[in-house]
């Protein structure tokens, strides 16, 4: 039976009442879709969060479950992660959003208890796949502090910032009457609040004895039965942490001024022991200098030696700039570990979960605030573990993400067995211990590959199969580069200030293996596969000149006025974005003359050793013209059966056959439309017509030279505009990352965004380096013209189709987009490919404008007549270093897809799909009629769309900037899916959002994580059984015995009947108005609460049939029970009647 969705319902006749939302046949067309059977339907669409992945951005808690061995981190943002074995994670979040101050596991319960910053516990249940809140309290007039939570106890101690103890039954989450007031633990002498509660624990060995620490250096041993304090202990300096030695005899405590203090529970009067870990101990005996405080400190011995005591801080101050460091005493030895990020907590880990044993520590786990680290304290010079989880994401800022699913299986095997190379020595050898949990049951088998770019120019290669993710492969694309090795030596030429070989696009080819990069300094980079080692004695490289085809008289800055000199460079993709414009043109008008011809890096001159793996294969570079830097490439694309690799900016597109290592074609955009074109554009300047030579093209100005117009292949001859586009296209993060460039499309978003929340009066960039640098106002009249005249490309898309009108035969083509919506088709003619490639020549043709479109267009893809899409051709991968009859091989396994056939005249059988930021459009081909045209959003636009396969079918997926994803069908573009899913917030989400196919969808939520989606009703419905269990059954470990003797004489560990002293009967009810208790939705009263309405009424139906269904099947269960004993009856009095049938009474 079909599930009913009434949001469905909603959505569509939303979509339907929406007349500029509606997909419409062009008047005097076919209705394609007569032809084409379309499968999808909205019923196959349902978004949901699958999954999320990464290092918990801005944690501040730590708790670990040593029997389930489960770890939880909190965040300042209210999230919650959960981790086990390798591949088992979970992700919660509480709705307040408050900082997560503390958490504490119910010890093999399959409980967690978190404390927030807004004064509210709550109670998650861990027992489900997916966590929720059984109970949550909300404490109105005391302000939480610290939090314990005994070791299979159901009472929670928590202290606030009055000093004042209360107790929660964390079974019903109700307040005990039974209270600590500050007044009467602490000295009726003392004139002095003590402050804040920073530590509660009960004696290990007596759960009477509560020790209650203040922040002043006050600690109370306070008696629950007699309800008084038996002692007080002392101290001059403020007290961060407290720890107990098993035995329960002793303390200790860490100080803010760098102190440790062992106090004996006996003697109040004075601390057993003082030590200073990091302070230099003067000589004449006088006390050690003061030192930062340890902010934590742990006590736990072991059985067979000395005990182990882990502290954090406690470094001396003349220590400036050195790095956070974990202490590890053992014995007379002292370890000081140092951390790459400063600490926020740390546990260690021991066999035992009762405090009353030996603790027998075997691991420490460290949170830091952008790291995970377990260390091992059983081998000597304590080795940390290698991570199983894929915490690593951030080690270089990501600028760029894709995402592929269902891509080649063997693919992950290859990039496993070169990525298994570079893995790091000198791990600890033994299993990692934080191991609890399942592995989810899901069905999906189909490999899926995420690539993420970094600013560090490094490239990552995820296996994200299986609801996981595990990192295979890292390429270092900077090696390519020599790098500067001081500020003093940095390049002049540089056009970004940080992180020069950052990633800025990139394009795969899953198939061919082939990988193309494209980072911020105007250069890209072409890569192959190899599974041998090889030495590039030279790299490779062409550099391209690329020229801008305006006048410099026409060309207006950012904020409207001319600049006589070099009016266009402070437009530019300039070389501070950061500084104002004049002092930039003072920069590139230097004494030193204007730059030429000069790369912005320096590629590396020595031989560049590369490893199995990605090898590099042509490194091409956009040049300096006449002072003005190049701009940033904004689309790329690579065709390995052709050879070719296309990218574009602001200026234009130039194609380099990456075999033969040349620049092919080098051209403006204005020069891709012919001349009859309805929608071409004029240049400002006159320039000369472009003359074709030999398969080279030039779009040089009319101010240029003749010999610039005749440039080699390695020198190009476009042009850099230096536009103020451009600087739209970029992206800046708003941490001190003011020099990174982006996407446009992100650009554009941004503009919009701050359009909306800044004044209307506002109409000058903003170079403060943050991500409101960005303006894309149409209201401006100098910004309209100075767009309009700056056309960048943002799209390519290699094919076989039809470049000619009604044309009957298919050829090779590329369709070009621009940020003006114009998508253009180029014929490409070439010799047929094989062994010949490296003699083939080349040629060009622009056939004009396509289509036009409103808003820049995102993607473009081409069908068939049936609907199936008809990905470009692409050679069959074989390793660039094998022999030659290896490589026979591996191209005659596989056969490259074949060409399309041709058209019949008069008839279509090609429908090309465009989508630009405001629309979608398909045109059958080669009549190049519009067959539909969808507008997609009017008062938004769109940040990224992909056309992805669902379900054997092919649609359109879309996410806009105010947060919709929808989905449109094939060819007919009929909405099928249009859901409000995430308001754009933080332009990071802009940049790294990408849809892949079977219905899957990733975004970098945080600088640290990827949040996976899906927006397949398949999916959703199977996500249960795809998802990690975090709870296990698992039999809580014997108590330590007492022994004899102790038994005897009652010195083992004393019990306390908590109920009789916390519970109502005895200690009364707490005051209604100190804390308001919330039944979370996990619970019975919330369920009850939601129950409401029709929707309600089919709830508790249903719970109440489920209920009567239990009901009969424990009634069956025992009649069947008592059926069976009857029948064991009915045969025992059987077999004594046979047994004692023939005897007489005298031989019984």
């Amino acid at each position: 039976m079909k599930k009913f969705n009434i949001r469905k319902v909603l959505d569509g006749l939303t979509a339907a009442s929406s007349s500029s939302s509606s997909a419409t046949a062009q008047p005097g067309t076919p209705r394609e879709n007569d032809v084409v059977q379309e499968t999808l339907q909205s019923e196959h669409f349902q978004l949901c969060k699958t999954v999320r992945h990464g290092f918990p951005y801005q944690p501040s808690s730590m708790a670990f479950d040593p029997v389930q061995k489960i770890l939880a981190v909190g965040t300042q943002t209210g999230a919650l992660r959960l981790f086990g074995r390798a591949g088992v994670e979970c992700y919660c979040q509480h709705e307040s959003g408050a900082a997560v101050i503390q958490l504490q596991f119910l010890i093999n319960e399959g409980a967690l208890v978190s404390a927030l910053a807004d004064d509210s516990i709550h109670l998650w249940n861990l027992r489900q796949k997916i966590p929720a809140i059984l109970h949550s309290l909300k404490f109105n007039r005391e302000r939480i502090t610290y939090c314990h939570l005994p070791f299979q106890s159901k009472w929670l101690y928590i202290g606030s910032e009055r000093g004042n103890i209360h107790i929660v039954n964390v079974e019903s989450f109700t307040l005990s009457g039974y209270v600590i007031m500050w007044n009467k633990a602490i000295e009726l002498s003392t004139k002095t609040h003590p402050g804040p509660v920073v530590h509660i624990s009960d004696n290990p060995m007596d759960e009477g004895k509560l020790l209650i620490g203040f922040e002043c250096g006050v600690v109370v041993l306070w008696d629950l039965k007699s309800k008084k304090a038996d002692y007080r202990y002392n101290y001059d300096e403020a007290i961060h942490s407290v720890a107990w030695h098993h035995e329960g005899k002793q303390f200790v405590c860490s100080h803010s001024d760098g102190t440790l203090t062992t106090w004996n529970i006996r003697a109040p009067a004075k601390p057993a022991q003082i030590i200073t870990p990091h302070g230099k101990q003067p000589k004449d005996g006088k006390k050690p200098e003061p030192c930062k405080p340890i902010l934590k400190v742990e006590y736990k011995t072991t059985r067979a030696g000395d005990p182990f005591m882990v502290l954090s801080g406690g470094l001396s101050y003349d220590t400036v700039g050195r790095r956070a460091c974990l202490t590890v005493m053992h014995g007379k030895s002292t370890a000081v570990l140092e951390m790459d990020y400063p600490i926020v907590d740390f546990i260690t880990l021991c066999e035992t979960p009762y405090p009353n044993d030996f603790q027998e520590p075997y691991a420490v786990v460290v949170l830091l605030e952008k790291d995970l680290v377990v260390i091992d304290l059983g081998q000597i010079g304590y080795p940390i573990f290698e991570s199983p989880y894929p915490l690593s994401i951030h080690e270089s800022p990501v600028t760029c993400c894709e995402y592929f699913a269902d891509c080649p299986s063997e693919l992950i095997p290859a990039l496993y067995s070169v990525g298994s190379r570079q893995k790091r020595q000198g791990y600890s050898k033994k299993e990692w211990p934080i191991s609890g949990g399942n592995w989810g049951q899901g069905t999906q088998t189909y490999p899926e590959i995420i690539i993420t770019g970094h600013a560090d120019g490094s490239i990552k290669f995820w296996d994200a199969s299986a609801l996981m993710l595990q990192v295979l492969y890292k390429l270092k694309t900077a090696k390519v580069f020599e790098r500067a090795r001081g500020k003093e030596e940095k390049p002049s030429t540089d056009i970004v200030d940080e992180d020069p070989f950052a990633i800025q696009t990139l394009f795969w080819c899953p198939e061919s293996r082939m990988l193309c990069v494209a980072g911020v300094s105007a250069h890209v980079i072409i890569y192959r596969f190899s599974k041998q080692e090889a030495t590039t004695e030279v790299v490779q490289l062409l550099e391209v000149r690329m020229q801008s085809e305006f006048s410099e008289a026409d060309s207006p800055d950012p904020g409207g006025e001319q600049t006589p000199t070099l009016p266009t460079s402070a437009a530019s993709s300039s070389p501070q974005e950061a500084e104002p414009p004049n002092q930039l043109t003072a920069g590139v008008n230097s004494s030193e003359g204007a730059r030429d011809n000069i790369p912005c890096l320096q590629v590396r001159s020595s031989p560049l050793k590369q490893s199995p793996g990605y090898q590099v294969e042509l490194v091409v570079q956009l040049v300096w013209v006449s002072g003005e830097p190049p701009q940033q490439i904004t689309s790329l694309a690579v065709n390995s059966s052709f050879g070719l690799v296309v990218f574009g900016n602001s200026n234009g597109l130039a194609v380099v056959d990456y075999v033969q290592k040349t620049l092919l074609l080098n051209l403006g955009t204005s020069e891709l439309y012919s001349p009859s074109d309805p929608c071409q554009r004029q240049p400002r300047s006159p320039r000369k017509p472009r003359q074709p030579s030999g398969g080279f093209c030039d779009s040089n100005d009319g101010s240029n030279n003749s010999e610039d117009r005749c440039k080699s292949p390695t020198s190009g001859s476009t042009s850099p505009c230096n536009s103020d586009d451009e600087r739209k296209q970029n992206f800046i993060e708003k941490v001190k990352l003011k020099s990174r460039r982006f996407s446009k499309t992100v650009a554009n978003d941004f503009a919009k965004m701050s359009r909306k929340i800044s004044s209307s009066g506002e109409q000058k960039l903003d170079l403060d380096g943050k991500d409101n640098a960005f303006t894309r106002s149409r209201s401006s009249s100098v910004t309209s013209i100075d767009r309009e005249s700056r056309e960048a490309i943002s799209s390519f898309y290699f094919c076989e189709s039809f470049p000619r009108k009604s044309g009957s035969l298919a050829s090779p083509c590329l369709l070009v987009g621009t940020t003006q919506g114009s998508v253009m088709m180029v014929a490409l003619s070439l010799q047929p490919g094989g062994d010949q490639k490296l003699q083939q020549s080349l040629s060009f043709a622009s056939c004009g404008t396509l289509v036009q479109l409103k808003g820049g267009i995102l993607t473009m893809a081409l069908l068939d007549a049936a609907g199936t899409m008809l990905p470009p051709s692409c050679e069959v991968w074989y390793d660039p270093n094998a022999s030659d009859e290896e490589k026979e091989k591996e191209k005659t396994r596989r056969r490259r897809p074949a060409t399309p056939p041709s058209s019949q005249e008069g008839q279509d059988s090609q429908f090309a799909v465009l989508c630009s930021e405001k629309q979608a459009n398909v045109v059958a081909m080669p009549s190049q009629t519009s067959i539909y045209k969808h507008n997609i959003t009017e008062t938004s636009f769109v940040l990224r769309a992909d056309v992805v396969q669902m379900a054997g079918a092919y649609c359109i997926a879309c996410f806009c900037a105010n947060g919709h994803i929808m989905t449109l069908s094939l060819p007919s573009l009929r909405p099928l899916l249009d859901i409000n899913y995430l308001p754009l917030t933080d332009m990071r989400i802009a940049r790294t959002f990408c849809f892949s196919n079977l219905g899957q969808a990733l975004y970098l939520t945080s600088p640290t994580e990827i949040q996976r989606i899906t927006y397949s009703q398949e999916t959703c419905d199977n996500l249960q059984e795809m998802l990690s269990e975090l709870f296990t059954p698992v039999e809580t470990p014997e108590a330590p015995n007492r022994g004899f003797f102790k038994g005897l004489f009652g010195g083992g560990a004393q019990s306390l009947d908590r109920e009789d002293l916390f519970g109502e009967t005895t200690a009364g009810k707490a005051s209604r108005s100190l804390a308001q208790h919330i039944p979370g939705p996990g619970s019975m009263e919330g369920m009850k609460g939601a129950a409401s309405g029709v929707v309600g009424d089919l709830a508790r139906a249903r719970v109440a049939l489920d209920e009567r269904g239990q009901k009969l099947g424990e009634l069956e269960e025992r009649t069947a029970a008592m059926m069976a004993s009857a029948e064991s009856f009915s045969k025992h009095a059987h077999d004594m009647m046979v047994k004692y049938k023939d005897k007489k009474w005298y031989q019984l």
